[in-house]
């Protein structure tokens, strides 16, 4: 039987993964600091096991994952804290790269020694870094970190045959993304995400951006001069 690991799977995209992947017939490891949220997740599936762990924490992330071994991991976990005004709260951007970056190291750390040649894991990052929005600098920072980590790691990995993918999103309809007060364009629901997800990765992807024509704008738009996307981003908060 196959098996997946993914964190963040108490809600949002890797909470619709998990049952998703169940539904499939894989076993699933779901991965998470809820230890309530994560055992309603598994009363979906006999084939979806609760793991709560904080990954945050090194030491504890090593004893949780320490006898784990899974063919397909996916680090979904992640979080968001706005910088208002340009006032520059460290304990926000420390929180935010602290789950959105050093979590998902803390991961592999513990994980990838046990990883055989096939295998692939996933890091979830975001189209949100490819251009300056306002209030976002803890966010895109650690999705622009885990970018070129992810993009990094699968030159080093090539060589044992462990693949690297880098999953981008777009807008997904999601407990974080229901905290924002600005318009999101092109929102796709959890199950739309999780559909392209598992369609990309069964296909090998390396890059996996969604929605389509909205990563496709981003990135387009990220060619441009710094000047005029920073421009076009003040413009968007007037």
């Amino acid at each position: 039987m196959r098996r997946v690991l993914i964190t963040g799977a108490s809600s949002g995209i890797g909470k619709q993964l998990a049952q998703d992947y169940a539904a499939e017939g894989w076993e699933v490891i779901a991965c998470g600091r809820d230890g309530e949220k994560l055992i309603a997740v598994a009363a979906a599936s006999p084939l979806i096991i609760p793991l709560r762990f904080d990954i945050t924490d090194l030491s504890e992330t090593r004893q949780a994952l320490q006898d784990v071994q899974a063919d397909l991991v996916i680090l979904c976990a992640g979080t968001c804290e706005y910088l208002d005004d340009g006032v520059v709260e460290a304990e926000k951007v420390v929180r935010v790269m602290n789950t959105n970056f050093i979590g998902p190291v803390n991961c592999l750390d513990a994980l990838l020694p046990r990883l055989a040649p096939g295998s692939r894991v996933a890091l979830v990052g975001s189209v949100a870094w490819l251009l300056p929005f306002s209030r976002s600098e803890a966010y895109g920072a650690s999705k622009a970190a885990l970018a070129f980590f992810a993009r990094s790691l699968a030159v080093d990995l090539a060589k044992r045959q462990i693949h690297i993918s880098l999953i981008q999103p777009g807008f997904v309809e999601t407990p974080l993304t229901a905290r924002n007060d600005f318009p999101m364009p092109m929102m796709v629901t959890v199950v739309q995400a999780s559909k392209h997800i598992r369609k990309k990765l069964a296909h090998g992807a390396s890059e996996i951006a969604f929605p389509p024509l909205f990563a496709r704008l981003l990135k387009t738009t990220a060619l441009l001069p710094v000047g005029l996307q920073k421009w076009l981003c003040r413009k968007m908060v007037k």
